[in-house]
């Protein structure tokens, strides 16, 4: 995708100065800002920035207010959370000193109406909400090829001061371009007769988000639009938008939907699929994205993919058309491969949060802590995970989980653990290594498979029967706490029979 030469228009305090400007790709990702980042979203934000980033071009963001009743600071706030948890960043729009907002630019969308009006490509029309709903019932009951709106207006030439409330509709063209080579999706589009008159100023004289969407585009600079399937229908009202601006129209890419586990389109509204909710899972943010990515797109047999990577690879070629299934088993795998290999520096940043909250205070992660974390690797799934595994060796005092007692604290356990208490008390150097012996000794003396004093130790010292290797687990908690807590574990043991 070679740059091309496009006119871009910036706006600075209102007013419009158009420059030619040498451009690469220029993509962009307006949210609505009326929540967290939904992974949806997200996947498309990627893949926004993927393209631009792999061709050296521009990646834009601004934010699609028009919904008043919806769109808050704090939403907005929100996404650049996310934004920045994932890594992604984005590029200044020229000519704005800040993340533009739809809800600002209203004369911007005004001004370029007024000329379709008065050079009839637009009409003013006072028919009513009611009347329009009887024109589309009509349409139905005729089979009509748009049930919409039947063009009352279009002959009338209402002029500014109609004395009744009124909108502003494009005239459709019959020939108008209503048909496009998607890069995703193929041939796609409608014809123009399909397509009513449709409204671009309200009665209010707030624009439809076609209006805005379209100016922003191209005020912006933007050569592709990468969107959700969803939008497809769309596009055909928008590059009738184009022609009648007098605007070279961008290329468009509509990704394919994502779908839950029963094959339903994925809402919108559900919180455990925001960015925000995996992060607050204990995924981390490698994780995420990379599952984000894989979403509907492939390369070859590659499932590990890094953001540097994938800003060298991505193509608009390799995303397919069928819609893609949400679920958390690849998220978990995709998990455990990032716990296994993140630094250590960056892991321990990652964990710490979920550290203190099984605390419930400040951690410090020390060296036996950190020795744990490495052990603990291979085997948890998520951040919380781990944290939760790590709990053991985060307090004085443990709570020992009533299952794994009934099973291995056992008067029989009493025996093996005085002994063994006594052998661990009797060292003088504490490591996994020296451990291991005392171990030994015991089940040789009591002639003890190796898991029946293994395992009571276990439950004795981090009150579960699962952690890493029981020699590195003592060997972190260090011999203090080992030797009180097989006391405390004593102490609850009832004498054997």
């Amino acid at each position: 995708m070679a740059p091309a030469v496009r006119p871009v228009v910036l706006v600075v305090n209102g007013a419009a100065a158009t420059l030619q400007k040498t451009m690469g790709i220029v993509t962009r990702y307006a949210p609505s800002p009326t929540g967290d980042l939904h992974i949806g979203g997200a996947r498309t934000a990627l893949f926004n920035w993927a393209l631009a980033r792999c061709h050296g071009g521009q990646f834009l963001l601004r934010f699609e207010d028009t919904d008043r009743a919806r769109s808050t600071r704090e939403s907005e706030a929100a996404v650049l959370e996310a934004f920045e948890w994932l890594g992604l960043d984005y590029d200044p729009v020229p000519g704005f000193d800040q993340i533009p907002r739809q809800s600002e630019r209203m004369a911007r969308y005004a001004e370029l109406v007024a000329p379709l009006v008065a050079a009839g490509a637009a009409y003013r029309c006072t028919c009513t909400s009611e009347e329009v709903n009887q024109m589309r019932n009509r349409a139905r009951e005729a089979g009509q090829p748009h049930t919409g709106y039947d063009g009352s207006c279009r002959e009338k030439d209402i002029g500014p001061d109609p004395g009744r409330p009124f909108c502003v509709r494009l005239r459709v063209d019959l020939d108008g371009p209503t048909r496009w080579q998607d890069l995703v999706a193929g041939p796609s589009g409608q014809d123009a007769e399909q397509i009513e008159d449709f409204v671009l100023l309200r009665t209010d004289g707030s624009p439809i988000y076609h209006v805005a969407v379209v100016v922003d585009d191209h005020d912006m600079g933007v050569t592709h639009v990468i969107r959700g399937r969803e939008h497809i229908l769309s596009t055909s009202r928008q590059l009738l938008l184009y022609r009648a601006f007098g605007f070279d129209a961008p290329e468009f890419a509509h990704v394919p939907l994502l779908v839950d586990t029963s094959g339903k389109k994925l809402s919108k509204r559900a919180e455990s699929v925001s960015v925000q909710s995996y992060r607050d899972r204990g995924f981390t943010p490698e994780a995420v994205l990379n599952y984000i990515a894989r979403l509907g797109w492939g390369h070859g047999d590659l499932e590990i993919v890094s953001k540097d990577e994938l800003a060298k690879i991505f193509a608009l070629s390799d995303v397919g058309s069928s819609p893609s299934q949400v679920h958390e088993d690849k998220l978990l795998w995709l998990s455990q491969h990032y716990l296994r290999e993140l630094p250590a520096a960056t892991l321990h940043a990652y964990v710490q949060p979920f550290l203190e909250s099984v605390r419930g205070g400040p951690v410090e992660i020390n060296a036996s802590l950190a020795e744990l974390l490495e052990l603990l690797r291979p085997r948890a799934e998520t951040l919380i995970d781990m944290a939760e595994r790590a709990g053991f060796a985060l307090s004085q005092e443990i709570e020992i989980e009533e299952k794994a007692a009934r099973k291995h604290l056992k008067p029989e356990a009493r025996e093996p653990l005085e002994k063994l208490r006594t052998e661990l008390a009797g060292l003088g150097n504490w490591s996994a290594e020296s451990v291991q012996p005392a171990f030994e000794a015991v089940c040789a003396t009591l002639e003890l498979k190796m898991g029946n004093l293994a395992q009571p130790t276990r439950v004795a010292v981090t009150g579960s029967s699962s952690s890493p290797g029981i020699y590195e687990t003592l060997a972190v908690l260090g011999q203090q706490r080992t030797l009180e807590r097989l006391d405390a574990a004593l102490a609850r043991l009832p004498a054997a029979d």
